[in-house]
């Protein structure tokens, strides 16, 4: 075979079409953010886990709410989702009792645990879009990069055929490398999208478990509250 007809992977995209290529560099670019983002929110995902369960059994272990409120606002930045969230929700129920006694005000337990679990519902939100974040570019590079690989692919496909015009005699030999360096960008999308949408199906499951133990948390907090302000 000679030099003309090197299919081999570099060479095929070296001869491509230059809309091609573009498109190749295009979706490489693509399957490099969405690995980056895949590492980064592996790790996320793992620690947020593994504080959440910490925080868990120490809140569990019965000690008092006020000492560990005390040591998550004093070691803040170590802390996960849910220890954040309890300490806004247990900060504002603080402030308030605290507005009550030096205001003299009318005691009610009712706008106090209303306040507390507003404070964790913002706190949830805030977290949640924290875990959230970069599983919007995951979706879209899995749902679209197939289409730009095939865009690329149709385009070297016509280059092909197009160059059959000025062939005496149209052979697989002739066409062949047109075609396969059309398929490589075919290729190349589906190896930016596959990863993408696995890892974005993991990571949906993972932070929807988590949303979902944040929840029971709120809820299982507020009851606590509830007694406390009796």
């Amino acid at each position: 075979m000679n030099e003309s007809q090197d299919l081999s992977f570099i060479a095929l995209i070296s001869n491509a079409h230059l809309i091609v290529q573009l498109i190749m560099a295009l979706l490489l670019g693509l399957s490099i953010v969405s690995w980056t983002y895949i590492f980064k929110k592996l790790f996320d995902v793992r620690a947020a886990r593994r504080l959440t369960v910490d925080f868990e059994k120490t809140f569990w272990a019965g000690g008092n709410l006020h000492q560990l409120y005390q040591a998550a606002g004093s070691n803040r930045a170590n802390n996960g989702a849910l220890s954040r969230i309890f300490e806004a929700g247990m900060g504002e129920f603080i402030k308030g009792k605290q507005a009550v006694a030096a205001n003299r005000e009318t005691f009610d337990g009712g706008a106090l645990l209303d306040g507390a679990r507003r404070a964790m519902r913002a706190a949830f939100q805030r977290e949640m879009d924290v875990l959230e974040s970069h599983l919007a570019f995951l979706a879209s590079v899995g749902s679209v990069s197939p289409y730009i690989g095939l865009l690329g692919t149709v385009w070297g496909i016509m280059n092909a055929f197009r160059g059959l015009a000025n062939v005496q005699q149209a052979t697989l030999s002739a066409v062949a490398p047109g075609i396969a360096e059309a398929l490589i960008a075919t290729a190349i999308g589906l190896f930016a999208a596959i990863p993408a949408v696995v890892a974005y199906n993991r990571f949906s499951h993972d932070i929807d478990r988590l949303a979902i133990r944040f929840e029971s948390f709120v809820e299982e907090f507020s009851n606590i509250l509830q007694r406390q302000s009796r």
